[in-house]
């Protein structure tokens, strides 16, 4: 009994913190239901990676597929009350799979390739290439048993690595948004925990992720970041169809870049989002949708602002 009121605390105690700044058994209807959610992010809300656009499939725990996934931004120097201001979208599409090692350990990886564009008052603006790699390990820590218990409890906890395959380009760092970039060029390591909390077809998932970032050969170091999560969801389940919409909220805080060890000023910030998704599954195959808009934001000391971020994937169940 302790242990399961330990469980629910830890669960309580990661919806405050973000406040603050699996494999089921085969008779429970969330025996497919996995959302790691919200991995990576870099600096000033403008990933090069998806910021909370989540890191698993809401309907397959195994699978490999394909995403696509859209940012919008506005920037602006804000040295004048008229500044200009100019568009930039990021674009990617990403290559993804989850894949189980053992009983208790799921491997996720992601290979993304980007393209962005930037819109300013002296003309057009184009990078593209392939992203970093980032490769989680979760391990489920607790799970209850669904047959014994009103509620049933999951607890993971993961640590995981990005790797600089993607270009960091100098040149673009002395800009307003020093994120309009496809890769960091510097390794990064993630620390990531996960609590999903459900009765019957209903069900709450919380996370929180810490990135730690390092210094690339530029000597230029994005600062760390944390993600956190809190998502309602409900599962339907039909013959072969499965649909599993989802409302929840979404936070990413950054802390300041470096250059040459030191703080590069308007750098840091925080965003929270509301999002609205929904996937739909038969036999091995599902399509899944995601909006997610802001609802509080302070990036880059406001001379950043996120307008939204919407993503399709299309996966295949291992």
């Amino acid at each position: 009994m302790m242990k399961k009121y330990v469980i629910l605390i830890f669960g309580l105690f990661q919806m405050a913190n973000a406040r603050n700044g699996t494999n089921a058994p085969v008779t429970n209807p969330f025996k497919r239901y996995a959302i790691p959610d919200g991995i990576e992010c870099d600096a000033c809300g403008c990933s090069a990676s998806g910021g909370s656009m989540g890191f698993a499939s809401m309907l397959n725990t195994n699978f490999v597929g394909i995403r696509y996934f859209s940012q919008n931004y506005r920037s602006s120097d804000g040295l004048y009350s008229n500044s200009p201001w100019f568009n930039e979208d990021f674009n990617t599409v990403q290559l993804w799979a989850r894949i189980p090692i053992s009983e208790k350990i799921q491997v996720s990886a992601l290979l993304p390739y980007h393209f962005h564009l930037r819109e300013t008052p002296t003309g057009h603006q184009e990078i593209n290439g392939i992203g970093d790699v980032t490769v989680l390990a979760m391990y489920r820590l607790y799970q209850t048993d669904t047959e014994s218990t009103f509620l049933a409890h999951t607890l993971q906890l993961g640590v995981g690595i990005k790797a600089p395959s993607g270009k960091f380009d100098q040149a673009n760092a002395g800009n307003v948004n020093p994120s309009f970039q496809v890769g960091t060029g510097s390794w990064d390591y993630i620390l990531a925990s996960e609590y999903i909390v459900r009765r019957k077809r209903f069900g709450l998932n919380t996370m929180i992720n810490y990135i730690i970032k390092t210094e690339n050969s530029n000597q230029y170091r994005f600062g760390n970041q944390s993600n956190y999560a809190a998502t309602f969801f409900y599962l339907y389940e039909k013959d072969r169809l499965s649909i599993a919409p989802q409302l929840g909220l979404a936070g990413e805080i950054y802390g300041h870049n470096y250059q040459y060890s030191e703080i590069v000023r308007k750098t840091s910030g925080d965003i929270l989002f509301g999002k609205l998704g929904v996937e739909v599954g038969k036999d091995r195959l599902s399509l899944g949708a995601n909006v997610m808009l802001p609802v509080s934001q302070n990036l880059a000391s406001g001379r950043v602002e996120a307008n939204y971020r919407w993503s399709l994937n299309l996966n295949y169940s291992l």
